[in-house]
C-alpha cells in the first residue's frame, strides 16, 4: 500500500513537472486575449497530447527495459537528468518570441511541442516498470489543468512567471533522474 501511495504520489509530482511547460507557454498563449471556449479546448487538445506522448514513451520503454535490462534502467535516469537540465536552462533564455497563435495547425504546433518531454519521461517511466494507465492520467490532467490555468492567468497578468514555472519543473525532473541513478 505505502509503495503504491509513493508511486502515485511520484506520478503526480512528475505529472505537474512536466505540466509546467504547457503552463508557462500557456501564459504567453494567454496573452492573445482567447475566449473562454478556445481556452477550455487548448486545454483539453495539451492535455490528450500529454496522454499519448508518454504512452508511446511507456511502450517503448518498457520494450528497452525487455531487451536491455540495467542499461535501460541508466539511461532512463540519465535521460531525466538531461531533460531536467535542458528545461531549467531554457527557462531562463531571453528569447520567448510567441510566433503562432493556438488555432488549427498553431495549436497542434503548441501541444506537440510541449508534450515531447512527456515522450521521453514515459520512455523512462517504461523502463522502470510504472504503472500504465495511471501515469498517462496523471499526466493528462495535470497538463490540462496547468494549461487552462497559465492561459487563464495570462488574460490577467504579464508573463513574469512564464520561465520560474518552467525552472522549477526542469529542477524537479533533474531531482527524479538523480534519486533514480542514486538509490536512497
Amino acid at each position: 500500500m505505502t509503495s503504491v501511495i509513493g508511486e502515485l504520489f511520484t506520478l503526480m509530482l512528475m505529472a505537474f513537472a512536466l505540466g509546467m511547460d504547457a503552463f508557462s507557454i500557456g501564459i504567453g498563449m494567454g496573452m492573445f486575449q482567447l475566449r473562454l471556449k478556445q481556452i477550455f479546448f487548448i486545454g483539453i487538445t495539451v492535455g490528450v497530447f500529454h496522454i499519448w506522448m508518454p504512452l508511446l514513451g511507456m511502450i517503448t520503454g518498457k520494450f528497452l527495459s525487455e531487451q536491455f535490462g540495467s542499461i535501460a534502467a541508466f539511461a532512463g535516469g540519465l535521460l531525466l537528468i538531461a531533460l531536467g537540465i535542458q528545461m531549467f536552462l531554457s527557462s531562463f533564455k531571453g528569447d520567448d518570441t510567441k510566433v503562432m497563435t493556438p488555432v488549427g495547425f498553431g495549436l497542434i504546433l503548441f501541444a506537440l511541442s510541449v508534450s515531447l518531454d512527456s515522450f521521453s519521461v514515459g520512455l523512462t517511466l517504461g523502463i522502470f516498470g510504472a504503472r500504465t494507465a495511471v501515469a498517462v492520467i496523471c499526466f493528462g490532467i495535470a497538463a490540462t489543468l496547468l494549461t487552462w490555468t497559465g492561459l487563464l492567468i495570462g488574460r490577467r497578468v504579464q508573463g513574469w512567471l512564464g520561465s520560474y514555472s518552467e525552472a522549477l519543473g526542469g529542477s524537479i525532473l533533474f531531482a527524479f533522474g538523480v534519486k533514480l541513478l542514486l538509490p536512497f
